[in-house]
Formats: structure tokens, C-alpha cells, sequence
């Protein structure tokens, strides 16, 4: 039995049990999507967001375009983990290093997680090109704004809810100023949330649903048997690009190592809230949440750009497919 270590129990996940009749690892909740795309006055849609337990219940850093297609970032909590009230006002931001970083210019597809009892928000921050932001917060009301982590350009930080030998940790994966048609994973540590280095390269693209590239969703989960770490993969195909999310295990000690890798998806757009919005064909995990008693998982992910939805799974089984399905044998046998 595989077990989640390094986290308090988590007794009130939001869960719903597998359908009868499903065979999955990884199922979705009947009742998605959770969040719609017009929650708050403001919002043209609302997805790719950041969720948290916070103070026995949770808390969240919800992605919102508004109707001026403005990329924004929203406060969020909720007493289950399915039914959220999202601030109407974009996160009250304190940058002390406006003069010398610029404005807030736009955020998107964050995460947030709990170290050493902080909260530490990562999202996409515009600084001449997509960058790694980084804030802290204690309330989910005020945040206050940290170094950029890393040059221009970057997305899908996501960091480690503890840190590796001393040092915090985090994922990224290097892009471009647009639409990237790349991306590789890449591991980073930081003694203080400013200075970063110690870049390893994890994983980059591979058969069909992954073949364009690939970035880290959610805040890695802490097992036994290594970091339990979800991700998004690209296809492109003859009608764009197409978004589904798989998983991996990370060595524990050295995260940049990878255990095993799922060579087949565990979800791919197929509904009509994945397949229809704004950008179509999008399933994109942002955020996970574990409890360590049960080994239940509940993911937060993205639907076409346009709702949050929840997905669910139990995390011996999750681990079980990875080892049963990794990438590493599908290689071989694709190259014989």
C-alpha cells in the first residue's frame, strides 16, 4: 500500500467515489464543471486555478479573463472544496520592487502550496515576456510580491511543498513569448526565494499525446515511492493543439531523477466542457489535493480554457498504472 507522507490528513477532500462500471485510474466528477465561466460579473471564463486546505477548509488562487480578456488572478475559498465564492477583485498585490520590476502586468495559471507554514503563490507574471512570479501570503487577501524566480521566458512553476536538501525547489519549463510549440521540465532550488540555480533537466516530450511539450500541473504529492507528480502534455494535430495530462514519480532526493512515466494518458479532452470554450480540446491540471489517511486524490484542472473541473483518484493506483505503464517500456518496444 503506497503512502502519502509529509502532510496532515485531510479528512474532508472533496471526493466522489468511481463510477460503477469504470474502469479508470483517474475519474471525473459527474457534476463538472464545478466552476463556470461566469461565476463572477467580471469573467469571461475562469480555469486553470491553484486550491489549498486552509484552516480545515480551503482556499484558492483562481484564474479569471475578464470581458477585457485581461489575464488576472482572484482570491477564492470554500467550505467543501466543490461550491467557491471568488472575490470579484483581482488579488490585492504588494510589490515593493515595483519601481525597479514594473507593474503587475498580467498573471495567469497559478499554484500555490504550504512550506514551512507559508503560503507561496507561483504564477505566469508578464515581465517583458512570461516569467515565474512568486508572492507570499498568510490570508489569501494580501499578497506580497517576491523576485521574478527566473528570466523571461518561463512558465508552469510549480513548486515543491517542502524543501530538498535544505533549498526550496521548484519546476519549470522554459518557453517562448508566444503560443510555445516546445517545452521540457526542469528543476531549479533556491536558498531564499530569490537566488535560483541548481538547474537539472527532468523530462521532455515523447510519443503522441506529449509529443509537442510538456509542464508540470500540480504541487507534487510526497510518497513512499517517490513525488507523485500529474502533467500536462500537447499533441498537435491537424486542427491545433490538443492538451491531456498524465503523471510521474520523481526520486525523492533528487527530484530531477524520474522513477517511471506514464507512456498512455490518464485524461484527454472527450467531454464537451473539455472539447468546447474558449480553446478547445484543453484537459490542464493546476492543482491536487491529498488526504494521507485514505490515499484519496481530488485534481483541480483547467476545460478549455473556460471552467474549472474536478477529477479524483487513489493514489496506490495512480503509482500502480505508472509502474505498469511507463514510458521507458513503450519506448522500447516502439523502437524494436
Amino acid at each position: 500500500m503506497v503512502k502519502i507522507i509529509g502532510i496532515k490528513p485531510l479528512p474532508n477532500i472533496p471526493w466522489q467515489e468511481r463510477p460503477e462500471g469504470c474502469g479508470d485510474v483517474v475519474w471525473r466528477y459527474s457534476n463538472n464543471p464545478i466552476v463556470p465561466r461566469d461565476a463572477v460579473p467580471c469573467a469571461n471564463s475562469i480555469f486553470n486555478s491553484a486550491v489549498v486546505p486552509y484552516h480545515g477548509k480551503f482556499a484558492g488562487v483562481f484564474r479569471i479573463d475578464n470581458k477585457l480578456r485581461e489575464m488576472r488572478i482572484h482570491s477564492a475559498s470554500s467550505e467543501n472544496g466543490f461550491d467557491w465564492n471568488i472575490d470579484p477583485e483581482p488579488f490585492r498585490l504588494i510589490n515593493p520592487m515595483a519601481e525597479e520590476v514594473g507593474p503587475f502586468i498580467y498573471g495567469y495559471d497559478p499554484r500555490c502550496c504550504e512550506i514551512d507554514g507559508e503560503y507561496i503563490v507561483t504564477w505566469c507574471n508578464g515581465y517583458h515576456g512570461p516569467t515565474i512570479g512568486v508572492a507570499k501570503t498568510s490570508d489569501f487577501k494580501t499578497y506580497t510580491q517576491l523576485e521574478n524566480a527566473f528570466l523571461p521566458f518561463n512558465r508552469n512553476g510549480v513548486m515543491f511543498p517542502r524543501k530538498i536538501g535544505g533549498n526550496y525547489a521548484m519546476l519549470s519549463r522554459p518557453s517562448d513569448n508566444g503560443h510555445t510549440p516546445f517545452g521540457d521540465v526542469y528543476y531549479s532550488e533556491s536558498p531564499d526565494l530569490t537566488y535560483w540555480g541548481k538547474h537539472r533537466f527532468v523530462m521532455g516530450t515523447s510519443l503522441g499525446w506529449q509529443s509537442t511539450k510538456i509542464g508540470a500541473g500540480p504541487i507534487p504529492i510526497e510518497t513512499d515511492e517517490g513525488w507523485l507528480l500529474f502533467y500536462h502534455g500537447v499533441l498537435t494535430s491537424c486542427n491545433g493543439y490538443v492538451y491531456s495530462f498524465g503523471a510521474c514519480l520523481l526520486d525523492l532526493d533528487k527530484p530531477w531523477k524520474v522513477i517511471a512515466r506514464t507512456a498512455p494518458y490518464l485524461i484527454a479532452p472527450q467531454k464537451p466542457y473539455e472539447q468546447i470554450g474558449d480553446v478547445p480540446n484543453v484537459a490542464f491540471p493546476c492543482a491536487a489535493l491529498a488526504d494521507s489517511q485514505t490515499g484519496r486524490v481530488a485534481i483541480y484542472y483547467g476545460a478549455a480554457d473556460t471552467v474549472i473541473c474536478l477529477a479524483f483518484c487513489k493514489v496506490d493506483e495512480v503509482i500502480d498504472f505508472i509502474k505498469h505503464n511507463d514510458l521507458a517500456d513503450a519506448l522500447k518496444a516502439y523502437e524494436k
